[in-house]
């Protein structure tokens, strides 16, 4: 039974995806409907964590919209999930960048990792 519930993950599973930590800067792009109509609206922003699992792996992303902070979590195998783009890699020292929460502007800004 365990094995039958594996595969059936595994094959809901997308391989396009990048390698996505916290302080990442992504661009997710979402399928909306609205009424009878699908059209695909994107939110970039800053990834406060990671929440591994397979099938369950999440992303927490933060951005600024009119001054006002906004997180979404995406849930990364879901088919509502169009694709997620890496823009930057930001440094970050913690799993969870809660502390972002409380920052605005170019305080909440982090420095890009070097490589």
């Amino acid at each position: 039974m365990n094995d039958l519930l594996n595969t059936l993950a595994r094959e809901q599973l997308k391989a396009d995806l990048p390698e996505i930590r916290p302080g990442d800067t992504v661009r997710v792009s979402v399928r909306v409907v609205e009424g009878n109509r699908e059209r695909l609206q994107n939110f970039e922003g800053t990834v406060l964590r990671v929440r591994n699992g397979g099938v369950d792996k999440q992303i927490t992303v933060r951005r600024i919209a009119s001054g006002v902070g906004v997180e979404r979590t995406f849930m990364v195998h879901s088919p509502r999930v169009e694709k997620i783009e890496l823009i930057r890699h930001g440094h970050a020292r913690r799993a969870a960048l809660y502390f972002l929460r409380e920052r605005v502007g170019k305080a909440a800004t982090l420095r890009e990792k070097r490589r």
